[in-house]
């Protein structure tokens, strides 16, 4: 008998959609998070840190997420700034970038939070937002060959 080779061709990555969301004013995580469990039908819950290991710290972002059982989308909220970092050695250069706090879109520093959903379209239109509390959610393209598209897919 005769055997048939298949040969399976790897996609790309394709960019995901992430939501930047800014708050209007500083609020504590587990504020925000009850006005957001207040308006809306799913609850977001605080669950691991997504930890960036650099070079001399490791990284604590807070990740809350939420289950929205009409459309069946994962809903994971990010802090963009680290909450926590632990120094793993001292460092020995005399100009290191590497400091304790950390971002993990450094050129949006403003962003509070990043929104990703389990869906490849991200509606982020599902979140009601609480008044006065955040801006609206902006959509960010996230291209697969940037570290954060890596350590996003690690937690996922």
């Amino acid at each position: 008998m005769k055997t048939q080779k298949f040969t399976l061709e790897i996609d790309e990555d394709d960019e995901i959609t992430l939501g930047l969301v800014r708050l209007a004013k500083e609020v504590p995580d587990y504020e925000l998070f009850y006005h957001l469990n207040v308006l809306n039908p799913f609850k977001f819950t605080r669950i691991t840190d997504l930890i960036d290991h650099g070079k001399y710290y490791d990284y604590y972002f807070p990740r809350f997420r939420s289950f929205h059982h009409d459309t069946k989308i994962c809903i994971h909220f990010i802090a963009n700034q680290s909450s926590h970092s632990i120094q793993k050695s001292s460092p020995v250069e005399l100009f290191n970038t590497e400091q304790d706090t950390k971002y993990l879109l450094d050129h949006y520093p403003d962003v509070n939070y990043l929104i990703k959903t389990s869906e490849p379209f991200d509606d982020f239109s599902l979140i009601l937002l609480p008044e006065n509390l955040m801006f609206q959610i902006q959509d960010f393209q996230l291209s697969p060959i940037e570290e954060l598209y890596q350590l996003i897919q690690y937690y996922e």
